[in-house]
């Protein structure tokens, strides 16, 4: 092996390896399966050591990743459904969860946001994550868990800012109502 390829391989690890936990949780949101999901990264890190070159130094290795990673996961997982994925939800008002625990457990408590740490775990609200539909997950997923921006987020998942924003919108919103049903469950 060369020098250059070594030089060229460690490179690549040294940028790589310390986003492997992000680019597998968010395989899990997308696979919803811990074989596939690792199946991804693999593909995913595999596509981009072979197209390490054409990654422009000075830019945003991570979203590169996971814009690989998303590209990969359309044209593998997604190819067997060709129709779009319909979402029906309710036009809600912006603080939905807020409002409803103010109503129904103001008194009790006194502050509804200490009820919601209280009673919400973390594992409820990633089960409300994944019953979302693909679209609205991956820009959840993306913005409140990875910490991407709205710009990396639409060159991630091709789209327009302006759709990112309206997709975390309707999400949040989805997410809200999801999360009202587990507070029911454990109050």
């Amino acid at each position: 092996m060369s020098e250059m390829d070594v030089s060229r391989r460690e490179q690549f690890k040294e940028l790589a390896v310390p986003h492997l936990d992000a680019l597998y949780r968010s395989a899990m949101r997308m696979t919803r399966n811990e074989s596939d999901a690792e199946d991804l990264v693999q593909d995913t890190l595999l596509r981009a050591y072979q197209f390490f070159h054409q990654f422009r130094e000075g830019t945003n290795f991570r979203a590169w990743l996971f814009k690989i990673m998303t590209n990969t996961f359309i044209n593998q997982y997604r190819r067997r459904t060709r129709e779009p994925e319909t979402v029906s939800y309710e036009e809600g008002e912006d603080f939905f969860l807020y409002n409803q625990l103010v109503e129904n457990y103001d008194s009790e408590l006194g502050n509804p946001e200490r009820l919601v740490l209280q009673k919400l775990q973390y594992e409820d609200i990633l089960a409300a994550i994944d019953r979302l539909p693909y679209d609205y997950r991956m820009a959840v997923t993306l913005s409140d868990v990875e910490g991407l921006s709205y710009k990396e987020i639409a060159d991630v998942m091709g789209c327009p800012i302006g759709t990112v924003r309206s997709r975390l919108n309707r999400a949040r919103h989805m997410l809200q109502r999801n999360l009202w049903g587990y507070l029911q469950e454990a109050v």
